[in-house]
């Protein structure tokens, strides 16, 4: 059904809102279409199966939705993408395959992304369905597909919003809090420290829902007024290394692109047809979003012991929309190579030292404590001529205490760490990478250090 909707007449005042896309209270979907034949933006509704064309919406509290205007310069100049209304496909498998087969034509990715690629374009279109989201990233020097390979992606998702590292941020807080699309973000290596500070937080944000970013707003009265801007949505960025927080690196599902040759069939250039047959897709995925909003879920039963609760929470959602046991098992891959990154970056750090040194004391010893100075001790043996200035038992209890966050007391006059946290001690070490095995000769050494502390 593709009519437009009757007008109602207006018996009462409404007031009139410009909107892009809604959930309504009864379950109705509304979402921005842009005709480009005749220029002209219309809403797609969808309920109860049934979709329609409509020039407004009408909602309770004397509300009516009118379509942004065709005027507007991020709809006309393409800046971000729409469908032009809903269109039939096969089963959803066909669906997929019709996205994958779309991305293999025009970018060259691996085989295992290109499944990841996909299946995250079907997730944009529902991705309000969950609280958590992943990003993808294709990372490599220039000349390597990074920005074709957005462009290819970014042409499927859920009302991309393309930007690159030349843009201002405020546009981009702007756009991203009025359209609630998917942010598709090149040369995402950011050259002001301002700038880095401002797009930093619109990734550290927005994968989570309900974490807008507040920034300073006056209002015509002078009056500090500050504005939340939510930026929760998918995200596809481009970069060509990484970044320093270790928790915005856990976020992304990464393609390193420029390790092969360019596949011979890649176009050198996009042809005429590659705006059409992309808006085509979007409106199949526009329907697929009508018949499958409402009955998308977060799979509790995909969680993977392997992974770190922060990597579930974010593979959780797109996992959810896998249906392929094999693909499934990519995925958990896909989110495992973050985990490990980091895992072997901790491990680095004097923190994985320390509690190295001492769940081999826990373990090598039937004593309820492990006395700070032993520790100590442990780490100048091992470790001690990596270190310019002295370890000191300050030094080393300070660590426990505020990285680890373990528990350390006084005990006749010492501090010390109980055997009871252990539990936790293990956990630690299982994050930071660190085994809790140990060869004899250490074990008889730390031992015999042990004996003189005071327990």
């Amino acid at each position: 059904m593709n009519d437009d909707a009757v007008r109602k007449p207006m018996n009462e005042h409404r007031h009139v809102r410009p909107t892009v896309s809604d959930v309504l209270e009864d379950g109705t979907l509304v979402e921005l279409v842009y005709r480009t034949e005749n220029r002209t933006t219309l809403f797609a509704t969808s309920l109860a199966g049934r979709w329609t064309l409509a020039r407004h919406v009408d909602v309770p509290g004397h509300h009516r939705f009118i379509p942004f205007s065709p005027d507007n310069n991020l709809i006309k100049n393409e800046v971000v993408l729409l469908p032009s209304e809903p269109r039939s496909y096969g089963s959803e498998q066909e669906l997929v395959s019709e996205v994958i087969d779309f991305i293999h034509r025009y970018a060259d990715l691996s085989p295992t992304f290109e499944q990841v690629a996909g299946h995250y374009v079907l997730l944009s279109w529902v991705y309000d369905a969950f609280n958590d989201l992943p990003y993808l990233r294709l990372r490599g020097d220039f000349g390597t597909g990074k920005t074709r390979s957005l462009l290819t992606i970014g042409s499927l998702c859920y009302k991309p919003f393309f930007a690159s590292g030349a843009s201002t941020v405020s546009p981009i807080f702007h756009t991203l809090d009025a359209f609630r699309g998917t942010l598709i973000f090149d040369e995402a290596d950011f050259r002001f420290s301002d700038e880095r500070s401002e797009i930093v937080k619109i990734l550290n944000n927005g994968n989570v829902r309900g974490m807008p970013v507040l920034r300073t707003v006056m209002n015509r009265q002078r009056e500090f007024n500050p504005q939340a801007f939510h930026v929760f949505g998918p995200k596809i960025v481009a970069s060509r290394g990484r970044y320093e927080d270790r928790a915005l690196e856990s976020r992304f599902i990464t393609e390193e692109t420029g390790a092969r040759p360019l596949r011979s069939d890649i176009p050198i250039n996009l042809p005429s047809t590659f705006k059409e047959e992309a808006r085509e897709l979007r409106n199949k995925l526009l329907l697929y979003r009508f018949r499958r909003r409402h009955e998308i879920k977060l799979d509790p039963t995909l969680v993977d012991p392997a992974l770190e609760p922060r990597i579930n929470q974010l593979m959780l959602p797109l996992l959810s929309i896998v249906s392929d046991l094999a693909l499934q098992a990519e995925v958990r891959k896909a989110g495992k190579r973050p985990q490990d990154s980091i895992i072997a970056e901790r491990g680095l750090l004097m923190e994985a030292q320390v509690l190295e040194v001492l769940i081999e004391q826990m373990l090598s010893s039937n004593r309820r404590v492990v006395p700070v100075a032993d520790i100590t001790i442990g780490m100048i043996r091992r470790y001690g001529a990596e270190y310019d200035l002295p370890i000191s038992n300050r030094w080393i209890g300070s660590i426990l205490r505020k990285t680890p966050n373990l528990q350390t007391y006084k005990s006749h006059g010492v501090y010390v760490v109980p055997i009871t946290e252990k539990e936790k001690a293990e956990m630690l070490c299982r994050r930071y990478g660190v085994s809790v095995t140990m060869d004899t000769a250490s074990t008889e050494a730390r031992g015999d250090l042990g004996t003189s502390a005071t327990s």
